[in-house]
């Protein structure tokens, strides 16, 4: 082989190379906007069972305040629902990640 063959042979093997890195950037790009996708629609699929709910809620709480003369169980109607909302929501948003922590791979130190 002459060295204008070799050098040929290089520049080639560095494409190939560069095509594999590229093809698996666009996998791990595309696998992380299906999981943003994923993550995105879960709250539309849990919209029916979330008003039932609120409607249940509701109706517990117009009984109590229309039927029910004592004012501790106003304060359990309306507080109890408050507190697992502010529970639920508070929950909600403090888990934002979605998939791995950024940084280098295998975790250890150099």
């Amino acid at each position: 082989m002459t060295g204008v063959e070799l050098f040929l042979g290089g520049i080639a093997a560095l494409a190939v190379l560069s095509l594999v890195v590229k093809a698996q950037a666009r996998v791990k790009r595309a696998r992380l906007a299906a999981e943003i996708t994923r993550a995105g629609t879960r709250p539309a699929s849990l919209l029916g069972p979330v008003l039932v709910t609120a409607l249940v809620i509701i109706g517990v709480q117009w009984f109590v305040i229309t039927q029910v003369a004592d004012r501790v169980w106003w304060w359990v109607a309306l507080g109890f629902p408050a507190l697992v909302t502010a529970h639920t929501l508070t929950k909600a948003f403090t888990v934002m990640q979605i998939g791995s922590a950024p940084g280098r791979r295998g975790g250890g130190r150099r």
